[in-house]
C-alpha cells in the first residue's frame, strides 16, 4: 500500500526548499553586486583595515573552504582562513607582556658600578666585581663591562693612563694657585682708558691677591710681579706647587722661569677653556657685577680704591657658597647672636656687611 506523505512534513519541505532558493538568489545578487563594485574600482586592489579583516575572517570560518570557494569574490578562501588563523594567534600572543631578554641591571646598582670605576681608575672588571661582592651584589664581569661601555668609560688600562682635570684639582687642592687678568675702562685726562688687572687666587681658601694694576702691561711689569710672588716672606706662591693660567702672552718665558726656579710648576690651560679656571673666572664676575660695573671710575687711584675695598669685603664680609656659605677670614667679635645689629658700608653703601657689635 503506497505511503501517504504527512501534510506537515510536506509543508516543511516546501518551505525549506523555498527558503533555500531564496537564499541562493540573495547570494547570487550579492556576488553580482561585488563584481560590479570591483569593475568600478577598475581592477585596483582593495585595501582592508584590521577591523574589516577580523569581521570577514570570523564569518568565513563558519562557512568552510568549499562553500567559500563558491561565494567569496573579494578575497580568496586561503586569505580569509589565514586571517582567521592570525586572529587566533593574536588572542594568545604574550609578547607584549614579555621583556626584551634578561631584565636590565637595577639603576642604583648600575650607578654604583660607574662610581667604583670613576673613583678607582686602575680597577679592572674583576676588581670591581669583587668590591660589589663585598657589598652584597653578585654581578657578572660581562655585565660590568657592558655598563661601563654604555657610560663611555674605558677599560682599566686606558683609564689609569689618564688623569682628569677634576682629579688633578682634588689631589693638589691645597697646593694650587690660579692666575688671571681682567680689564676695566677708566676715565682719565686722555679719555676712556683700559687698565689691566692681574690677580692670583688660592683654590683651597679662595683668598685673592691683586698682583698688579697697569695701563700698559709688558714683560718688565710681569718680571717685577714674578719677584713679588716668589718673595720668601710675603710671596703668594710660598708653599705652593702649581700655578694654573691661560695662554696670555703676558705670561712671558722670563716670568715662568722665575716661577719654576721657585719650585712651582706652570700648568697652561688649553685654548678657550675658561671652565678649567672656574674659580678665577667667578671672582672676575663677582668684582665686576658687584662693584666695578656699578661705578664710573675717574683715574687710576679711584680704580685702586674700588678694587681694594672690594677685596677687603670679599675676604672678611662676603659669604661664599663654595665654602659652605662661610666667610674667608671672619673678624673676631663680629659673629654672635647678641648685641645691636650694625652695618659697615664700603663705597658709599654699595658693599654692606651686617654684624653684631661686641658687648
Amino acid at each position: 500500500m503506497p505511503r501517504v506523505l504527512d501534510p506537515f512534513r510536506f509543508v516543511l519541505i516546501a518551505v525549506g526548499g523555498w527558503m533555500n532558493q531564496h537564499q541562493l538568489q540573495i547570494i547570487d545578487y550579492l556576488r553580482e553586486e561585488n563584481r560590479v563594485l570591483r569593475e568600478q574600482l577598475g581592477g585596483r586592489r582593495m585595501r582592508f583595515n584590521d577591523d574589516q579583516r577580523r569581521r570577514l575572517a570570523a564569518k568565513a570560518k563558519g562557512l568552510g573552504r568549499r562553500l567559500l570557494a563558491e561565494v567569496a569574490s573579494l578575497v580568496t578562501p586561503e586569505t580569509l582562513l589565514a586571517w582567521h588563523r592570525k586572529l587566533i594567534a593574536n588572542k594568545y600572543d604574550g609578547t607584549a607582556r614579555r621583556g626584551p631578554g634578561r631584565p636590565r641591571t637595577a639603576v642604583d646598582l648600575e650607578a654604583l658600578v660607574v662610581r667604583l670605576a670613576e673613583e678607582n681608575r686602575d680597577w679592572g672588571y674583576r676588581r670591581i666585581q669583587g668590591a660589589l661582592s663585598n657589598l652584597g651584589h653578585e654581578i657578572a664581569r660581562s655585565t660590568i663591562a657592558e655598563i661601563l661601555e654604555r657610560h663611555g668609560i674605558e677599560p682599566a688600562p686606558e683609564r689609569s693612563r689618564k688623569t682628569t682635570w677634576k682629579e688633578f684639582l682634588s689631589r693638589h687642592w691645597e697646593l694650587i694657585v690660579a692666575a688671571d687678568f681682567f680689564t676695566v675702562e677708566v676715565w682719565t685726562r686722555r679719555g676712556l682708558q683700559r687698565f689691566m688687572v692681574l690677580f692670583f687666587i688660592e683654590l683651597a681658601t679662595r683668598r685673592v691677591e691683586i698682583a698688579g694694576i697697569a695701563a700698559t702691561a709688558n714683560g718688565l711689569w710681569m718680571s717685577q710681579i714674578g719677584r713679588n710672588l716668589t718673595d720668601a716672606v710675603d710671596g703668594v706662591l710660598n708653599g705652593k706647587r702649581y700655578l694654573i693660567h691661560d695662554r696670555d702672552p703676558l705670561f712671558t718665558t722670563e716670568f715662568l722661569n722665575m716661577v719654576a726656579d721657585f719650585d712651582v710648576e706652570s700648568v697652561r690651560l688649553p685654548p678657550r677653556s675658561p671652565n678649567l679656571n672656574a674659580h678665577a673666572e667667578r671672582f672676575v664676575r663677582s668684582i665686576k657685577e658687584s662693584c666695578l660695573e656699578r661705578m664710573i671710575l675717574f683715574g687710576e687711584e679711584s680704580l685702586r680704591t674700588a678694587i681694594s675695598n672690594f677685596v677687603a669685603h670679599y675676604h672678611t664680609e662676603r659669604n661664599h657658597q663654595g665654602l659652605a656659605n662661610r666667610l674667608i677670614s671672619p673678624e673676631s667679635g663680629h659673629l654672635g647672636n647678641a648685641g645691636m645689629v650694625q652695618r659697615r658700608q664700603r663705597l658709599g653703601g654699595m658693599l654692606n656687611y651686617y654684624y653684631r657689635a661686641a658687648a
